[in-house]
């Protein structure tokens, strides 16, 4: 609902927190939250589903969790009665999704949840629930009976991903999703005579007795459990530094940068481009050494050649490595894809200093493996001729050898972050509301 002019000014000025509430349709946050409890004091804590590092209310402790796998929910609410809760499992895809067709590389934002047990008796899918009423993280603590999934998630992304390209160009020679978030949603029904939805606490039509008491024979007892981590420096015991969604962390002290893995915190390189402006806002971005096969691409002149840039091979070029580049922060799939193009043709020549930089930094939330999934595609926008991308990138193979996290430096305008010798622009709303994909 839009309010004319005069009214909006009155509210901007009078309610500023009620306006904020007030959205245009289609703009809505859709990240969940998160109900849990504080591991060191056992405090109450609301997460954002984006939330990697936070910091407790009660005993200022601030924590860093670490995915393992994929997260696991179940809705907060509770069974009347204290009756023993069936929870039924939904396979849950958040992420950008790209394909690379005669027409070129094309994206789509998807957000989509499906059965993980297939059955014509229960909703296809959570629909809104997920972004009405706050979750829970499955721990073995959780109490209830919990159906183990029967449709695996590859079956399902592959559904979906033929939704989305059944309408494309075709051949679709290569697709790929990127900044993926995937999770199992776990949906509360409770036996009470006949199966009743413990959301709405009122019967499931269509299933008989017997067919909820054999849902919960078939159920069991989760094994799914998350791990917080301190925030101190494994290498000098300094606090680390990072913002909510932060995937890396920082130390100010000893100039190290550290993301989580199964064994803990691990020490990752990095280092920044130096930039003679202010103000500066330092963008991560992942520089990744890559081996290609069927195609010579080791080299700033292999670059040209392949790119068919207009300007003519130089002495020593053949000197200089070639690197893939790819944003190691949320945007939307244009942007994205614009930017992975235009950092990449610029192969920046400066050797980048290793330390941290002093200046604002923007935080790490798309992981390594996720500018690796993004090569073929990143190959895919700056082949030419087209009909070259089409016959060779079903059959290259390229291959990570090594990666840097590298922070770029962009100059701070009015609504823009711009790099002035890149060509390169970031909206800065874009980034605000980046919190969201």
């Amino acid at each position: 609902m839009l309010f004319p002019a005069p009214l909006r000014l009155c509210a901007r000025i009078c309610f500023p927190a009620l306006l904020r509430e007030i959205r245009p349709f289609g703009r809505v946050a859709i990240n969940f939250l998160i109900e849990h409890q504080c591991p060191q004091c056992g405090g109450p804590i609301v997460l954002e589903e984006t939330d990697r590092l936070f910091t407790c209310e009660f005993c200022r402790v601030r924590s860093f969790l670490v995915q393992r796998g994929s997260f696991q929910y179940v809705f907060a609410d509770k069974a009347p009665g204290g009756q023993e809760l069936l929870f039924f499992p939904y396979w849950r895809f958040k992420g950008m999704f790209f394909a690379c067709t005669p027409a070129g590389v094309k994206h789509k934002f998807m957000d989509l949840s499906y059965q993980a047990v297939e059955t014509n008796r229960l909703p296809v899918s959570v629909g809104l629930r997920s972004q009405a009423l706050k979750l829970r993280f499955v721990t073995p603590k959780t109490e209830g009976r919990f159906l183990p999934p029967s449709v695996s998630l590859t079956q399902v992304m592959e559904m979906f991903d033929q939704r989305f390209s059944s309408g494309l160009p075709k051949p679709i020679v290569h697709q790929t999703h990127i900044g993926e978030s995937l999770s199992l949603i776990y949906a509360p029904f409770y036996l009470d005579g006949k199966l009743h939805d413990a959301v709405l606490n009122r019967p499931v039509p269509g299933i008989s007795k017997d067919e909820a008491e054999a849902l919960f024979v078939d159920a069991g007892k989760p094994r799914k459990h998350i791990q917080f981590l301190p925030t101190l420096c494994p290498s000098c015991g300094w606090d680390l530094t990072g913002k909510r969604d932060s995937l890396v962390l920082q130390c100010r002290n000893c100039d190290t940068a550290w993301q989580g893995g199964k064994s803990g915190l691990q020490q990752i390189p990095f280092a920044h481009l130096p930039l003679d402006a202010e103000p500066l806002v330092f963008m991560p971005f992942w520089r990744v050494r890559a081996e290609v096969s069927d195609l010579a691409l080791d080299t700033y002149a292999d670059l040209v050649k392949v790119a068919n840039l207009p300007r003519a091979v130089q002495q020593g070029w053949d000197k200089i490595g070639f690197r893939f580049w790819a944003p190691a922060f949320k945007v939307r799939p244009q942007t994205f894809i614009r930017l992975l193009t235009s950092i990449t043709l610029a192969q920046p020549k400066e050797e980048p200093e290793k330390r941290l930089p002093k200046g604002s930094i923007h935080p790490v939330n798309l992981p390594i493996t996720e500018a690796i999934e993004s090569l073929k595609i990143n190959l895919a926008t700056f082949m030419k001729p087209r009909r070259r991308v089409l016959s060779l990138l079903p059959e290259v193979d390229i291959r990570a050898k090594s990666f840097m996290l590298v922070y770029v430096p962009f100059v701070e305008k009015h609504h823009d972050l711009v790099h002035p010798v890149f060509q390169a622009a970031i909206n800065k709303n874009q980034l605000r509301l980046s919190n969201n994909l």
